[in-house]
């Protein structure tokens, strides 16, 4: 008797496109190096009893599996799953040929003999299934027979798993689902969902290593942590066979679980012997479908969704030992809306402060009381970048990055509403003041110029003094200076913190004032006025700042300097 792990099950490929097959004969030594090497499995399609295969279907191409089963009243369960398209498959079972349920003894027949014993007669069917469910069949008491299992994929090319024992009772290897196997939405935001559900009793009583993977995705559920591989693999990283020696592993997405052996695809004589394999295929498109395993784990928030969005959730629980699955009773949400946000009235050539959260937003509205030809929109950003969008009675005007002091002119349109959206920085909450007005001549905030540093001559550094340098623009505007005393440690990074341009001379100490003046010119080129700040002490570090005050009274801060005085002299 021919026996593979006790019980006596042998499944073998015999695509119907294909050469006939010679079933394997009793050579038991031979038979058990085989079942060792793991390689013949891949390179033959024969599987052991209790192991899952993976295979391919061309669309159209039927396969078929044979399978003898040699004793009556043999306990028997297949378990077929279709990856990425439905599958329509049939077992049927028929009496097995003379020789193969003889003793092992004497010549095999003849091929063709073979051949005919085993197609000429069509069996009787056991069970037939149509669909892309993970669907089983089991019988307790199975009798002794040639157990024929066809395969087709009617809508295109796919792959599928099959796995078939006579020992289902001990066996288990795929984890099992608790009574009630359904995926509970506990939590429900803008931004995020909560799932929780109930443990696979396989953790919970058997003590098997289980983890749970969740996948996240707005198209649709999925019926097997296979169909999963599938959407996110492409065909030719399917085709790639597994090194010998290796167990299938179906979270490596990127060679569906095949390690990346530039020699593994020599390794299977299928893929010389079918043209079709060898057909030059593109990768496919990645999807928005996240996996996240989590262990074991019944709750679990995801995050980083986005508002008003229906997503479906699949929760499949993994056996680590085995690499195979079960899944849960997929489920689906829709995050809430986006808090709808309050619109500030912005009033005619009155400044407007506003503060954004980070990565927040904020809508403003513009509503001009008389006809206008222009609209002009003064921005001054605090802190870093910001975004604005302007648009007139919905139709998009601006959409730009200012950073410090921008001016935007738009036409102007009899009646027209603007609506500014401001967005915030990545990096943190931003602070801006913004202006409209229909009065072209009316400026808030002063003109600047491109380049906003402050220039100390270190040349002209003595122990009491320092002089510096700025520029200026051909606007006549007032420029106040104002030091004041850091430590020595003082770096880069203190100083970024306090560069808020918004900030003006009214917040600081009147002791830290050095001089106000005005200054312009009409020559850009010559518009740089120096200045010597005396009366420092010797070798301290000091923290410039030069403001610049329009005729509104809005002041603009330049970028702060840091200097030292010599501490010999």
């Amino acid at each position: 008797m021919l026996l593979l792990r006790c019980p006596p099950l042998l499944l073998l490929l015999l695509p119907l496109s294909s050469r006939p097959q010679k079933l394997p004969t009793r050579d038991e030594e031979l038979f058990q190096m085989q079942i060792r090497d793991k390689a013949f499995f891949h390179d033959s399609s024969v599987i052991p009893d209790g192991a899952e295969i993976s295979s391919y279907l061309f669309r159209d191409t039927p396969k078929r599996y044979f399978f003898v089963v040699e004793e009556d009243n043999t306990p028997l369960a297949v378990t077929v799953t279709p990856c990425d398209a439905p599958l329509e498959w049939k077992l049927s079972v028929q009496e097995l040929p003379e020789e193969a349920s003889g003793g092992g003894s004497g010549e095999p027949e003849p091929l063709e003999q073979q051949k005919q014993q085993i197609t000429n007669e069509e069996g009787t069917e056991l069970f037939s299934y149509k669909g892309n469910d993970v669907e089983y069949f089991v019988s307790s008491s199975s009798p002794s027979g040639l157990y024929q299992l066809d395969l087709l994929s009617t809508e295109k090319d796919t792959h599928f798993k099959v796995y078939a024992t006579t020992t289902p009772e001990s066996d288990q290897p795929y984890p099992e689902l608790p009574y009630d196997p359904r995926i509970d939405v506990t939590s429900l935001g803008r931004t995020t969902v909560t799932l929780a559900w109930k443990p696979s009793p396989t953790a919970s009583l058997l003590k098997q290593p289980i983890q749970y993977c969740i996948v996240i995705n707005k198209e649709h559920n999925f019926k097997s942590l296979c169909a999963v591989e599938a959407k996110l693999s492409s065909d030719d990283a399917f085709m790639m066979a597994p090194k010998p020696g290796l167990d299938f592993s179906p979270f490596d997405f990127a060679h569906f679980g095949f390690p990346s052996d530039n020699n593994s695809g020599k390794e299977r004589g299928f893929l010389k012997s079918s043209s079709k394999f060898g057909r030059q295929t593109s990768p496919k498109p990645r999807v928005d479908l996240h996996k996240v395993c989590i262990e074991n784990k019944n709750i679990f928030t995801v995050s980083d969704l986005k508002p008003d969005t229906q997503y479906y959730f699949d929760m499949f629980a993994v056996n680590t030992d085995t690499n195979m699955s079960t899944a849960y009773v997929g489920t689906f949400a829709r995050t809430k809306e986006e808090a709808k946000q309050k619109t500030v009235e912005l009033k005619d050539g009155k400044v407007t402060d506003v503060f954004i959260k980070r990565k927040g937003a904020k809508f403003l509205r513009f509503a001009p009381v008389s006809s206008h030809q222009k609209v002009t929109f003064s921005v001054h950003s605090c802190l870093d970048a910001v975004q604005i969008q302007v648009r007139r009675d919905g139709k998009l005007l601006l959409s730009q990055n200012v950073e410090g002091v921008r001016q935007f002119q738009l036409r102007g349109k009899a009646k027209a509403k603007y609506l500014v959206r401001l967005k915030g920085s990545k990096k943190g909450a931003s602070m801006l003041k913004i202006l409209a007005t229909t009065r072209p001549n009316k400026q808030s905030f002063p003109s600047l110029p491109e380049d906003t540093r402050i220039k100390a001559f270190d040349k002209l550094r003595t122990c009491s003094s320092v002089t510096v340098a700025w520029l200026g623009t051909q606007e006549r505007n007032k420029f106040c200076i104002y030091k004041r005393e850091v430590d020595d440690d003082y770096n880069e990074e203190q100083k970024k913190r306090e560069q808020n341009q918004c900030l003006g001379p009214d917040t600081r100490k009147k002791s830290e004032k050095v001089l106000c003046k005005y200054f312009h010119s009409q020559n850009i080129q010559k518009a740089v006025t120096t200045e010597t700040i005396r009366g420092l002490q010797p070798g301290k570090s000091y923290l410039l700042d030069v403001y610049v005050i329009g005729h509104g009274g809005q002041s603009v801060k330049y970028q702060s300097k840091l200097v030292k005085t010599r501490k010999f002299c």
